[in-house]
């Protein structure tokens, strides 16, 4: 008995000296917002956080549970009328973790990240709901309908990737008067994603539409997770020489950069984190030879159709902005290392360079610059156009009426 009794003063004495959830991170607020093609719903956090989410069926439900987190705010300002979710549920589990249950109206598609305190904000876990593809049932063909040819074409939209650089943490460069890289590019990024959108056979979608940090590997599974027919990279970077001016043009280069500045570009954007293009293709049960002869002939064939990609771009840009190189230069950007998507990177202008900066920030020139880049991708795409899409059945339907 005394034993016992000895054993319960223990338990006491440690309970009251490190209560449940003493230094534990708190979740303090939530918050949610529609974009275009998203709903975005944020914790707000009081500190670091370990979370891992994963989906349940019948009913649909999102799960997101957080390590070592305790909730002190509530849900029940959230607006979710007019919203996938149904409704919001949480509470504890395990020793000192919490459970957040979404119940959700229809499947969704998540991408989830954390962000660290940051313009006066504090650590968020931020995730993104995009609600699936509804199930297309075609309708029963009459006689009076479209031709056949046009029914049985799948007519598919070329999906383009628009990666704004930089963003968050990582401001890229920054102008004499404080012009923000980040800032700049995710303007003509989106100005760039809506003209697109509003072209009949493109689909867009855009790395990061807000300021928030994407690490170079990340963003070249972006592309390869929506199956883009090309990725562009939009920058507005610092050079070496101050005197440095106009725009350029980067695709990948297998062997060494074209110039001096192509060189200096690539190792400056390949700083935040560092990516290995056989990483990407699933060659794991291949013969190594014949895993790098895949390899090579895939990223040939990729360089070649970036450069023609790269220079009907440059020729766009060409009536727009001055240029800094009349031709597409090569380097090896990280971001660029996918086998297997046409990518190319676009310096927009250098912020480095007073004349350029001081355009760059302004709506009009930005607005030119997403107009130069959608018509070098449609000039492009209508000579190129991917099999079974609109623009190549468009092609189609020229040549039989010739």
């Amino acid at each position: 008995m005394h034993r016992r009794h000895l054993l319960n003063l223990i338990l006491a004495s440690a309970a009251f000296a490190l209560p449940f959830g003493a230094s534990a991170t708190q979740i303090r607020n939530a918050r949610l917002w529609r974009s275009d093609d998203k709903l975005r719903l944020v914790f707000d956090l009081s500190g670091p956080v370990q979370y891992k989410t994963f989906s349940l069926s019948a009913p649909e439900r999102l799960i997101i549970d957080l390590s070592g987190a305790n909730l002190s705010g509530d849900f029940s300002q959230l607006a979710l009328s007019n919203t996938v979710i149904r409704a919001i549920r949480s509470g504890h589990f395990g020793q000192g973790d919490t459970r957040i249950v979404l119940d959700l109206s229809s499947p969704v598609q998540l991408n989830s990240f954390l962000l660290p305190p940051q313009d006066g904000q504090g650590h968020r876990l931020v995730l993104d709901l995009k609600t699936a593809a509804p199930l297309q049932i075609a309708a029963v063909p009459s006689e009076k309908t479209e031709p056949v040819t046009d029914k049985a074409h799948p007519k598919r939209d070329i999906i383009v990737v628009v990666d704004p650089g930089h963003g968050g943490k990582d401001p890229g460069a920054v102008g004499a008067k404080g012009e923000r890289e980040k800032d700049v590019v995710l303007s003509i990024a989106q100005l760039l994603a809506k003209r697109l959108k509003r072209e009949k056979g493109f689909d867009v979608k855009l790395v990061r539409n807000d300021d928030f940090f994407v690490p170079l590997r990340k963003r070249v599974e972006i592309a390869r997770k929506h199956k883009a027919d090309m990725f562009i990279s939009v920058h507005a970077d610092a050079a070496p020489r101050l005197t440095a001016s106009g725009a350029s043009v980067y695709c990948l280069s297998e062997g060494g950069a074209t110039s001096a500045t192509a060189r200096f570009m690539a190792q400056r954007e390949n700083g935040a984190d560092l990516l290995g293009a056989t990483s990407l293709l699933n060659l794991k049960d291949k013969d190594p030879m014949l895993a790098g002869v895949i390899l090579d002939m895939s990223m040939n064939a990729t360089i070649a159709a970036s450069l023609q990609l790269g220079s009907t771009v440059l020729g766009s840009l060409a009536g727009i902005t001055t240029l800094h190189q009349k031709r597409v230069e090569q380097a090896g950007f990280a971001v660029l290392k996918s086998p297997d998507v046409p990518s190319i990177l676009v310096e927009t202008g250098f912020i480095s360079n007073a004349r350029d900066s001081q355009r760059l920030v302004t709506a009009r020139h930005q607005q030119a610059v997403a107009d130069g880049l959608f018509e070098g991708l449609q000039r492009y795409f209508q000579k190129n156009p991917p099999v079974n899409s609109y623009l190549a059945w468009l092609n189609e339907q020229k040549q039989l009426s010739t």
